[in-house]
């Protein structure tokens, strides 16, 4: 290959890098900018505080230092972590406080965190096993840390 053809390579190469890199950003300047708005920061404040007024005391403070907060399953005794967020944020812990697995349910739609968690809340508290029943699990591999998700 001569020097002209290897740098037209590498050229063509840096290109799409570079292409692909620009993709990415404006993707991701995109959904930054849909949640920075004004509206969607209040709907977010909003919700917040609706989740904090239905958290017991301890559940509060744990949640203002740490970002999540502890529910007891209203059928099995269970007590999950329901962390910050609206996807696979919920850790099932074991007798021990060690993590067995992790669960995703929610609401449909395109909800604030706050509201998302509320609803988990409510869910784990009053019906656990329905709430279980649509939810998705995703197991632990020791081997990696990684999680991947039960079929």
């Amino acid at each position: 290959m001569t020097a002209q053809a290897a740098l037209a390579a590498c050229s063509f190469i840096l290109a799409l890098i570079a292409a692909v890199t620009l993709s990415t950003l404006s993707v991701a300047l995109a959904r930054y900018a849909s949640t920075a708005d004004p509206i969607h920061l209040a709907r977010d404040r909003r919700a917040l505080r609706l989740l904090k007024d239905w958290l017991s005391p301890e559940q509060l403070a744990c949640y203002e230092r740490f970002s999540f907060f502890d529910v007891i399953g209203s059928d099995t005794g269970t007590r999950f972590r329901i962390h910050y967020g609206t996807q696979t944020n919920i850790e099932e812990l074991g007798s021990n406080g060690r993590l067995v697995c992790k669960w995703c349910f929610g609401p449909d739609g395109n909800l604030a965190a706050g509201d998302v968690m509320l609803t988990q809340k409510i869910a784990l508290e009053t019906n656990e096993r329905a709430a279980l029943a649509v939810a998705n699990r995703s197991y632990s591999r020791p081997d990696r840390g990684a999680f991947h998700r039960a079929v």
